[in-house]
């Protein structure tokens, strides 16, 4: 049946349902990564449309839901300085960490702004001199340049003021991750248009190469899910193997060189924590070393060595879900210990998470 949302496209919606039923003859199953194709594929039952051989896996979502805690719990005491305001967008406000968010530490009295640009955060910065002004800087490639124009615009302010607290993510190295697992049952997957728009495909190309998995660039709604399920699913049917855009009015195949070119500049890849997965090698970016004037963990050391808490481990099964062993409905926790009110995972702490979805529309 054809969600009552997706009556405007029936025809291509049935004609894609059933030229993917036509081609499968086994099962299948197949992973996106980004939480807006997540957010799309539980909203609109698509997984429900497919042949019961095809199953859809949720990967790590957002970079919101990945964001380690003890990140955000440096966003947290840095916020609470006199002479700090920290700026963020929204979605960072109510992500936990050890013991409480921003959204909390700014009813206790922290000067914690939402900004819909970092280059609000610039102008924060240019008329508040007496204060240091650090915008949180969460992102996958595709927005870790914003970031970096706006460092850039604070340097040709000539602004001492300004700093970013990065928590930047590379998607390549995840799926590689995800694949090397021995407990890996990922047959295929479909890479987010978004990040593929900054990265190009050649990175893709060598993974779908060394592990034998197709890889197809496709974009957020329906339609371009189902084409995109379809064109993966013809691959692993053929016996192919290769990176397939079916994105191509927004992906090309070298992707943004001006935007590779700053955040070569400007970035180092580093290992980097993943919220629920942990640590997978230089699947990070860092301000180079020449920019450390500009970076917020030089001001970490006003903290003065205070003893951190150790993380507990989660109870709930974050990221057994974020590989794509498990389902969220898996979790004994989920939906009544964890809601998005009260998340105790990385997949339900941000509104973009796969937990969030199956709980919002399931």
């Amino acid at each position: 049946m054809i969600p009552f949302a997706l009556t405007e496209n029936r025809e291509q919606v049935e004609a894609l349902i059933h030229s993917i039923r036509k081609i499968v003859t086994r099962p299948w199953a197949l992973m996106e990564i980004c939480g807006g194709q997540t957010h799309a594929i539980v909203r609109y039952r698509l997984e429900e449309m497919l042949p019961q051989e095809v199953k859809l896996l949720h990967g790590p979502g957002c970079p919101v839901c990945v964001t380690p805690t003890e990140r955000i719990d440096q966003a947290i005491e840095l916020a609470k300085r006199s002479d700090v305001i920290l700026a963020s967008f929204g979605d960072m406000i109510r992500v936990p960490g050890t013991h409480e968010d921003l959204q909390h530490a700014k009813a206790c009295g922290a000067n914690v702004q939402i900004l819909y640009t970092p280059l609000d955060a610039v102008d924060l910065a240019e008329t508040n001199p007496c204060k240091q002004v650090i915008f949180f800087a969460i992102g996958f490639e595709t927005t870790a340049p914003v970031y970096l124009i706006a460092l850039k615009e604070a340097i040709r302010r000539k602004l001492r003021n300004f700093f970013l607290l990065t928590s930047l993510f590379t998607v390549p190295p995840a799926i590689e991750a995800i694949l090397s697992d021995p407990n890996s049952c990922v047959n295929g997957f479909l890479t987010a248009g978004h990040v593929c728009t900054i990265t190009g495909n050649s990175v893709y190309r060598t993974i779908a190469k060394k592990y034998r998995t197709p890889m197809v660039v496709t974009g957020f709604k329906p339609i371009d899910l189902l084409q995109g399920i379809y064109h993966c699913l013809l691959q692993l049917e053929t016996g192919m193997y290769t990176v397939e855009n079916t994105y191509q009015w927004a992906v090309s195949e070298e992707g943004n060189l001006p935007a590779q070119a700053l955040m070569a500049e400007m970035l180092d890849p580093c290992d980097q924590n993943w919220r629920g997965i942990g640590r997978i090698a230089q699947s990070g970016l860092r301000l180079k070393a020449n920019f450390l004037p500009y970076n917020a963990d030089s001001l970490l050391s006003f903290i003065n060595n205070k003893k951190r808490s150790i993380q507990k481990q989660s109870d709930c099964i974050a990221g057994e879900i974020m590989k794509g062993s498990k389902h969220p409905v898996d979790c004994p926790f989920f939906g009544t210990r964890c809601i998005p009110n009260h998340p105790i995972g990385a997949p339900m702490v941000s509104a973009e998470g796969v937990c969030a979805a199956y709980y919002t529309y399931k």
